[in-house]
């Protein structure tokens, strides 16, 4: 099939947390006999910052900020069999969004924030999400289990599939460790306003519980933000280095943001990053983590700070060593974007066949 995906970027993790998942995604999915162009807007400093080159898997077109270069970009992608349109563009994402829906051919909405769009379109009865929703054969989201499935079906999604993040072998894996990312406890994550609260209660409060242990903070937009001494905040990581980052401290941290936490079954990509390393994870509670890693043997689950200064404290090396091989190993088995995309696969070609 030949598909045409528009989202925020393919080729730059600047302020892109989705990087990772559409890169997993579709690399896993052409080699199943797609055509791929993805289409990205030139926005918010991302081309200055790419850390990829256009990949091999799919054709990247990169078009300018502007009302006419995105209607070009809708119709450069008019004889496409699929059309996806992501959530989260950041540019004119309603006018793409309406754009889609008169496609000849399949039109799914990839909701890489489902529990933001669910909310927002919640609030507003005038959200154009909802006159969308009518006009597409497919919703897909990267998180959200059945809370995000009943949600968007009782606003009139045909159907909703979750396509959870996962891990690509290729690009997340063990690597020796960097000492400029050495710690205790390492963290990587932008600054966004429903995150902040639960990073100073997991991150920042248990950096302050444990005075004698080193913090690493990587991410954009922390270098205004107050933070205990022993927390050394880096800005942003390069995807390049996010395999060393994991993999030279003694455990990494993940945090969900608010709305990801309430839904639940929302495992970021950090974790499979993480867990691809053979690093130590810890994360914070939220509904669902079992289906993904084991609390315990292959991952430490906190409920707030004191949890995560207490995991931290009563963590060994050996143990550390045991608790990330052993998540390395699950993730394998069972979350690879191989094994997602056959998924996608699947569903494409099944709602094409009764379309």
């Amino acid at each position: 099939m030949r598909i045409a995906v528009y989202g925020s970027s393919l080729v730059s993790a600047y302020w892109n947390g989705a990087a990772t998942y559409y890169r997993g995604l579709f690399a896993a999915l052409a080699p199943l006999g797609h055509s791929i162009t993805f289409y990205e807007p030139d926005a918010f400093d991302r081309q200055a910052h790419r850390d990829i080159e256009p990949p091999a898997y799919a054709r990247s077109v990169v078009y300018p900020a502007t009302l006419a270069a995105m209607d070009a970009a809708l119709a450069a992608g008019a004889a496409a069999d699929v059309v996806i349109k992501c959530s989260g563009v950041g540019v004119f994402d309603d006018a793409l969004l309406a754009g889609i829906a008169g496609h000849r051919g399949l039109r799914v909405f990839l909701d890489v924030d489902a529990a933001a769009t669910l909310e927002a379109a919640r609030a507003n009865p005038a959200d154009p999400l909802h006159a969308a929703l009518a006009h597409l054969d497919l919703v897909l989201t990267y998180g959200g289990g059945r809370p995000v499935i009943d949600a968007y079906m009782a606003l009139g999604a045909r159907t909703c599939v979750p396509i959870y993040n996962a891990l690509d072998p290729a690009t997340h894996h063990p690597v020796p460790p960097d000492p400029r990312f050495v710690a205790d406890l390492a963290f990587l994550a932008n600054r966004l306003p429903d995150r902040e609260a639960r990073v100073e209660a997991f991150f920042l409060d248990a950096a302050a519980r444990c005075p004698e242990r080193s913090f690493l903070l990587g991410g954009n937009g922390w270098h205004d933000k107050a933070m205990p001494a022993n927390v050394r905040a880096i800005g942003h990581v390069r995807t390049a280095d996010h395999n060393a980052f994991n993999c030279s401290a003694l455990a990494t941290l993940n945090v969900a943001r608010d709305s990801m936490a309430s839904v639940g079954f929302s495992p970021a990509t950090r974790v499979f990053e993480a867990a691809g390393a053979g690093a130590c994870l810890i994360t914070d509670a939220w509904e669902g983590i079992e289906l993904f890693l084991t609390p315990g043997t292959e991952v430490l689950v906190a409920r707030d700070g004191a949890d995560v200064a207490a995991h931290l404290n009563g963590l060994t090396l050996a143990r550390a060593r045991a608790i990330g091989e052993a998540a390395r190993r699950r993730v394998l088995a069972d979350h690879t974007y191989t094994q997602r995309a056959l998924i996608l696969d699947r569903l494409l070609r099944d709602t094409d066949r009764r379309g």
